[in-house]
């Protein structure tokens, strides 16, 4: 097996067994993914920095099972950061992003996608970003359209700017920058409130239901990662599927695009994204406060 140097960072970055395939369907190596995390830098790590993350690995890919790691290993070089943060019976000390050579060395530990937090660390109950997650009942992509539409109407109504991405998975999030002011449980309690004023307007379409028996074929609008130590994919994160799709930023226009489904690009088209436009320049810029848009809820 080899070992393959990266410089990146003022560091040198070794990813070991390089040649091991992450995604044999595709033979992606894990080489070639730590060089699509090299190139995909300006991009993810402004969403990575300073948040705990959560590390999804698949050291025998994606066919040989999967761990999510929290705690930070012993292991791990000293020059990444980490946090200590209370959880209910003691502590868990996160890894945390901060740079181009961090990212590349978690892929070298066969960390396929970093799950970020909503907050960060040095202010772990106080969010700066909501999440709605629009999780389909079936593979038919169109609920998830119309419900996003619907989603951004509302939001626009209270006067809240949302970015839209693809999941890479099976739906879409749609994210809400926040000043960070509320605690968690402020801010998912308003999620919820939206979701059900959502749910209300669209009876045959939405549903706020946890149970999959209560939801009747209905899509499932999920608020819950907007917690405390929950986390979401972060935005250009390679996710552990069959043909290694990507989550993807989107401009809001692209929601009516006939060809978006939630794995529209993937390892094998994603850079021509990564050369144009971050369609996420305006959107996340001014976080909003919770507080405001709840008095505006209420009058809904």
């Amino acid at each position: 097996m080899t070992t393959a140097d990266i410089r990146v960072s003022g560091r040198t970055v070794e990813i070991k067994r390089a040649e091991k395939e992450l995604f044999p369907g595709e033979g992606i190596t894990k080489a070639d993914l730590a060089d699509y995390y090299r190139r995909a830098g300006p991009r993810i790590l402004p969403h990575l920095r300073g948040r705990p993350l959560m590390l999804e690995r698949h050291p025998d890919g994606i066919g040989g099972g999967r761990f999510m790691q929290k705690d930070t290993p012993d292991y791990f070089p000293d020059w990444i950061h980490r946090w200590e943060l209370p959880k209910a019976d003691g502590s868990v000390t996160y890894p945390v992003c901060d740079d181009l050579a961090t990212l590349l060395y978690l892929a070298g530990q066969a960390c396929i996608t970093p799950h970020r937090w909503l907050s960060k660390a040095d202010r772990p109950d106080r969010p700066d970003r909501l999440v709605f997650d629009l999780d389909p009942s079936g593979e038919d992509f169109e609920p998830v359209r119309q419900a996003a539409a619907s989603l951004r109407e509302v939001l626009d109504e209270l006067d809240l700017p949302a970015a839209l991405m693809t999941t890479g998975s099976r739906g879409l999030h749609v994210l809400v920058p926040l000043d960070g002011r509320a605690t968690f449980d402020t801010v998912r309690a308003f999620a919820r409130d939206l979701a059900e004023l959502l749910a209300d307007r669209h009876p045959e379409q939405l549903t706020t239901a946890a149970r999959k028996q209560a939801r009747e074929g209905r899509l499932y609008l999920d608020v819950q990662r907007n917690a405390y130590a929950q986390t979401a994919v972060t935005p250009y994160a390679v996710r552990a599927l069959p043909g290694a799709p990507v989550a993807t930023p989107l401009s809001w226009s692209e929601l009516d695009d006939p060809d978006l489904t939630p794995r529209r690009w993937t390892l094998a088209t994603i850079d021509e994204r990564l050369e144009s436009d971050d369609p996420w320049k305006q959107e996340l810029r001014r976080g909003r406060s919770v507080e405001a848009a709840r008095g505006r809820l209420e009058k809904l």
